[in-house]
């Protein structure tokens, strides 16, 4: 049975398309439409529901060496108030999620992971520590809101001292209080943009919710689903689980090498990754033809097929049919023409760089 996030109630009240999405019931778009707030994202600011990713605190004195030990990334220099990405690997070298670990203080971390893995994910880490480490999954303690966009500081300076605003990409704020909320504030997100996302006590969330939609209402903030998120991402580039990465493929196939140190002594798939070898690489693609592209379609270069889409969709800002793919290795060069299998029709498709999209 799904469950419900502390906001399902507004979602219900705004009138939210609500659909199952990582074991909870969430809006995939309101009446609104996905592209008008795929568009309020890129011009203005959207908020979205967030609140069915997992949550975990590590903390001790073992706690950097068991993340340093779990996670492909390196965390030794990460300071108190910054974030890191970070694949997280199997002995395989597959990946068993992405996510991103923030250092809260000497000894403490909040660990981010995707909602569909965060058993797995706990699981995982949980096996895998090293001494003197703590672990607490506070998942259904928390809630998470993001607000993207070009106006989204400034719709957080009506709120909050604007020293208090995470002023750098991959940084946070704790213990900010917004209208008598505490709330921690990174400027991070999903969606490509400009963006903040923030956590705050679960039972919170809907009067944070409020608060944020009425300090934006004049800057053109709308609240945002599934489906928007999806398309911003993509159109963003992003890699999501279960699609441009899974427990089979490698971090260096799918384009995350800046986050796996393999200069590091040891992490868990370090020795799967170097066995595994690169066989395999995503590419970005843009339709030429006319047809959407969607994910698992099958990309040939004359009558050899390379590889699969991994995403696929129409990106609204850019005015295309943009996807990415997974395919063999030192073949494909930008600029070079291919043709994807949609639905047994063949649509030619230029590569292009990755990612489609970046905010100035």
């Amino acid at each position: 049975m799904e469950r419900k996030t502390p906001l399902y109630e507004k979602h219900v009240a705004l009138g939210g398309k609500v659909v199952p999405f990582a074991g909870y019931l969430l809006p995939v778009e309101y009446p609104t439409g996905m592209i008008a707030e795929h568009m309020a994202v890129r011009t203005a600011c959207g908020l979205f529901d967030v609140s069915h990713m997992g949550e975990i605190v590590l903390k001790g004195p073992g706690a950097l060496a068991s993340i340093n030990h779990i996670m492909a990334n390196n965390y030794t220099s990460l300071a108190i108030g910054r974030v890191r990405y970070s694949p997280m690997c199997n002995v395989d070298g597959g990946v068993v999620d992405d996510l991103i670990i923030y250092r809260t203080s000497e000894n403490g971390y909040l660990v981010v992971v995707n909602a569909a893995n965060c058993e797995k994910d706990d699981a995982h880490i949980r096996a895998n520590l090293l001494p003197d480490t703590e672990m607490e999954n506070i998942s259904a303690q928390v809630a998470q809101l993001a607000l993207q966009g070009p106006k989204s500081t400034g719709i957080l300076a009506k709120l909050m001292p604007a020293e208090q605003i995470p002023a750098k990409y991959y940084s946070f704020t704790e213990k900010v209080t917004i209208k008598g909320i505490d709330c921690l504030v990174s400027q991070t997100g999903y969606t490509g943009e400009l963006g903040y996302e923030l956590y705050c006590a679960a039972a919170d969330a809907p009067a944070l919710w409020d608060i944020l939609l009425e300090a934006g209402k004049d800057d053109g903030l709308i609240p945002c689903g599934l489906g928007a998120r999806d398309t911003l991402r993509l159109e963003a580039a992003m890699p999501l689980y279960g699609h441009e990465m899974d427990d089979t493929v490698s971090p260096l196939e799918t384009g995350l090498d800046f986050a796996v140190k393999m200069n590091k002594e040891e992490f868990i798939g370090k020795a799967g990754i170097e066995a595994k070898g690169t066989t395999r690489t995503r590419i970005g693609l843009k339709a030429t033809g006319r047809g959407i592209i969607r994910e698992h379609q099958t990309v040939f270069l004359g009558d050899r097929p390379l590889g699969t889409t991994t995403s696929g969709t129409y990106c609204a800002y850019l005015g295309g049919s943009y996807a990415m793919a997974l395919v063999e290795n030192g073949i494909l060069r930008i600029g070079d023409v291919v043709d994807v299998d949609v639905r047994g029709r063949r649509v030619a498709a230029e590569v292009v760089a990755l990612p489609f999209y970046k905010h100035a």
